[in-house]
């Protein structure tokens, strides 16, 4: 199944597709908070999606509120360390609305909790090499993602997809061994609001469980601190402990778990929402 479009929608941006069967209001353009959010649920309707799932400054809330959607999660900050971000929701069916696997999510994240603020110092290996990415490693970096992923939200398997989001605002961090790429990560960058996601984390089956994730984590806040960012976020796999607790030993904060979001590897999966602030 091919990816999910990314488009505008009025001055906002969305992306939506069968894949991820939603629409996701990703940046909520300049006057376009009084009418979206019923034309999104009328844009829904439509295409037959069961899900809208909008990422919204405080001061849009009540107007989305107003038309059906529920909170999910929060990121206190998220725009300019000035104004809160809400993750809003609403479900078109009733089988979307419905966590299948509660127990496991409240697991994980006491789990997560449990290790808050535990890193530790996480040393590379003899042999590994970590550096920034650039755009002649797009083919290794597609590839890398194709043997992790068999589907994801983003087309991240196609190498000129990813040299576009280099040019657009994507940083990409990774690790080599011997010359070959086993791990990898980015920081999708919002300039105007000084907040990054942190995201699109792979690692080769073989090189699990050395800590190269929280290597690349601790790499991304310091990288992007340095450019002045000042809140890091991520939408994280709620059904894996790894991740999880990858975040909550680096000191992010869980800020509520959206259920039943995104397609991942064939299925949809419930995400947590993780923050920091720099």
């Amino acid at each position: 199944m091919s990816a999910d479009r990314i488009e505008s929608f009025g001055r906002s941006l969305i992306q939506h597709g069968p894949a991820n069967d939603r629409i996701y209001l990703m940046k909520l353009g300049e006057g376009d908070a009084p009418e979206i959010p019923v034309r999104l649920t009328e844009f829904a309707k439509d295409k037959g999606y069961t899900k809208i799932f909008a990422k919204v400054p405080a001061v849009a809330r009540p107007m989305f509120t107003k038309s059906g959607f529920v909170e999910e999660a929060r990121i206190p900050g998220l725009f300019q360390r000035k104004e809160d971000g809400f993750f809003l929701s609403k479900f078109m069916s009733v089988e979307r609305e419905t966590e299948k696997q509660s127990s496991r999510v409240a697991e994980i994240l006491k789990a997560s909790r449990q290790k808050a603020g535990k890193a530790g110092d996480v040393q590379l290996t003899d042999g590994h090499v970590y550096r920034m990415m650039r755009k002649c490693d797009a083919t290794d970096m597609a590839q890398l993602y194709r043997q992790v992923f068999e589907s994801y939200p983003f087309p991240i398997h196609d190498p000129d997809y990813l040299v576009q989001t280099m040019n657009e605002n994507l940083i990409y961090f990774g690790i080599w061994a011997d010359n070959r790429l086993i791990a990898l990560s980015s920081a999708e960058v919002d300039f105007d609001n000084k907040n990054a996601e942190m995201t699109d984390f792979a690692t080769l089956p073989d090189f699990r469980g050395m800590g190269l994730a929280s290597y690349l984590l601790g790499k991304m806040d310091s990288g992007v601190r340095q450019i002045g960012i000042k809140t890091a976020y991520t939408i994280a796999r709620a059904y894996s402990f790894g991740m999880n607790i990858t975040f909550a030993k680096q000191g992010y904060l869980h800020g509520g778990t959206l259920t039943n979001n995104t397609q991942i590897s064939g299925s949809l999966e419930s995400m947590n929402v993780w923050y920091k602030h720099l």
